[in-house]
C-alpha cells in the first residue's frame, strides 16, 4: 500500500535537510500516494537565504498554506500515517508538545498524535536547554520519534547534500520507505 505523508518544514536553519528530503521523496514516488507539504514563513525565507533559490514549490507534492485547516491531513479521517517535521525549530516543537494547534503544521501534528500514528521531528538547533529536552521527552512519551539533524560521517559524504542525506535517509527509514542507502557493515 502506498504511503500518505505530511511534511512540515519549520523555520529553523537547515533548509538543506528539507530540500534533500523532498529530492529523495521525489525519487521514491512509486512508494507514496500523497505528500502534503506545509512551510512556515520562516522556512520559505530560510530556504531562499540558505539555498539561494525559491525552488521549494517546484516539487510534485501538494502544498498547503499554513492557515489552511481544510487540508485533508487536518483531520484523522484522511488517514495520513506519517508526519515528518524537518527541520523542526524548538519553538515549533514546544507548540506541538503542548497541543497548541495554531497553524496547519501544529494541527497536523496534533492529529497524528491523537490517531497514534508516526510523528518524526528533526530538530536542528543546538545546544538544547532543559526546556527543549523536556519537550523532547514529552513528545517521545506521546509516541513521537526525535531524530536530530546530526549527520554521520562513516559513509564519507562528498558534499553538503550527501551529508544531509545521512540524516534524511534515516528519517525515510523511520518513515517506512524502502530505499537504497549506505548501511553500516554492508
Amino acid at each position: 500500500m502506498k504511503k500518505k505523508l505530511v511534511l512540515g518544514i519549520g523555520g529553523s536553519s537547515g533548509s538543506i535537510y528539507a530540500k534533500v528530503l523532498m529530492d529523495r521523496l521525489q525519487q521514491l514516488s512509486d512508494q507514496w500516494e500523497a505528500v502534503g507539504v506545509v512551510m512556515s514563513d520562516n522556512a520559505k525565507f530560510n530556504w531562499e537565504y540558505e539555498l539561494g533559490n525559491k525552488d521549494f514549490d517546484k516539487y510534485p507534492f501538494d502544498f498547503y498554506e499554513k492557515k489552511d485547516f481544510m487540508a485533508p491531513f487536518a483531520s484523522g479521517s484522511a488517514r495520513y500515517e506519517t508526519m515528518v517535521v524537518c527541520p523542526c525549530s524548538m519553538g515549533l516543537m514546544g507548540r506541538i508538545a503542548h497541543g497548541i494547534s495554531d497553524d496547519l503544521v501544529t494541527r497536523a501534528a496534533d492529529v497524528i498524535l491523537k490517531e497514534r500514528r508516526r510523528l518524526i521531528l528533526v530538530p536542528r538547533d543546538t545546544p538544547y536547554s532543559l526546556l527543549h529536552i523536556n519537550n523532547m521527552k514529552s513528545l517521545t512519551e506521546m509516541g513521537s520519534i526525535i531524530c536530530p539533524a546530526s549527520p554521520s560521517f562513516y559513509s564519507r559524504p562528498k558534499d553538503f547534500e550527501d551529508l544531509a542525506a545521512t540524516v534524511v535517509d534515516r528519517v525515510l527509514d523511520l518513515s517506512g520507505f524502502d530505499l537504497d542507502t549506505y548501511r553500516w557493515g554492508e
